[in-house]
């Protein structure tokens, strides 16, 4: 390969063209799969989020069950208690212990009213939840479904560009080694600066192809010559002649069709 110092203007002009039909076709590829990665990316973590949502919501009803059938124990506790001190006022000896044990059986059967109260509360915080958790299972499964349909599709297009995606890539980065710092720092620039990512671009029918803005024929005769870099003075894109260009596509038209 020849020094990067020795490559003629020319040859400099064509590498960087080269360069710009290679991130353009990799561009290309990229635009088919468009948001699919962020959406598949962004139903990840919905999914995610609502199954950890789920797994909490059936923790807390195991946890409400298991209250419940606390309370239904002490219920159980407290009408024992209230068996005992009711047998316990038959041996009394005076009216001070017989009102003692009147206080505790109804002290009792006010702990049972709030436990029966309680437990109510929490049946209705049961079905509450029951409610909510088959409206976010069924969330769940759409969100689910979706997702793997979005895989699928992502995965089927990966399958299809990955193999010319990778090729290119190499290309890409062979095709940058072939280019001074200072050019391929300006054309990364300018790339990174316009929506359409074209850093250099042909003159055709005496405009940019980039900006449409007429070139002067001067200019034009100086770009036809390939003896400085020139660039749009509108756009900051490099030009090439469209002679130039429609050579380096046949050429890379050749290189991408052996993918």
């Amino acid at each position: 390969m020849a020094n990067i110092k020795e490559l003629s203007v020319e040859d400099k002009l064509r590498a960087l063209y080269d360069l710009q039909l290679i991130d353009s076709r990799i561009d290309e590829i990229r635009n088919v799969r468009g948001e699919l990665p962020l959406e598949v990316e962004d139903l990840e973590d919905e999914v995610a989020g609502l199954s950890t949502r789920l797994e909490k919501l059936k923790t807390d009803l195991e946890s409400i069950e298991e209250q419940i059938k606390e309370k239904k124990s002490a219920i159980e506790d407290h009408k024992a208690a209230i068996k005992k001190y009711t047998e316990q006022q038959k041996n009394v000896r005076n009216n001070r212990e017989f009102n003692s044990l009147t206080k505790e059986v109804e002290f009792q059967e006010l702990e049972i009213q709030l436990a029966e109260k309680h437990i109510k509360e929490m049946k209705a915080s049961i079905e509450h939840k029951k409610e909510t958790i088959a409206q976010s299972s069924e969330r769940l499964d759409a969100k689910s479904s979706h997702l793997n349909h979005k895989k699928s599709e992502l995965d089927a297009i990966m399958a299809e560009t990955q193999k010319e995606e990778t090729f290119l890539s190499e290309k890409s980065v062979e095709y940058q080694a072939m280019i001074e710092d200072r050019l391929l720092a300006a054309y990364t620039r300018i790339r990174t600066s316009v929506r359409n990512g074209l850093a250099v671009v042909s003159i055709e029918r005496g405009a940019s192809a980039g900006s449409f803005f007429t070139i002067p024929p001067q200019t034009q005769m100086e770009i036809a010559a390939r003896k400085k870099i020139i660039t749009d003075e509108h756009s900051g894109r490099i030009l090439v002649d469209s002679v130039l260009a429609e050579e380096e596509r046949e050429k890379m038209e050749q290189l991408f069709s052996k993918i």
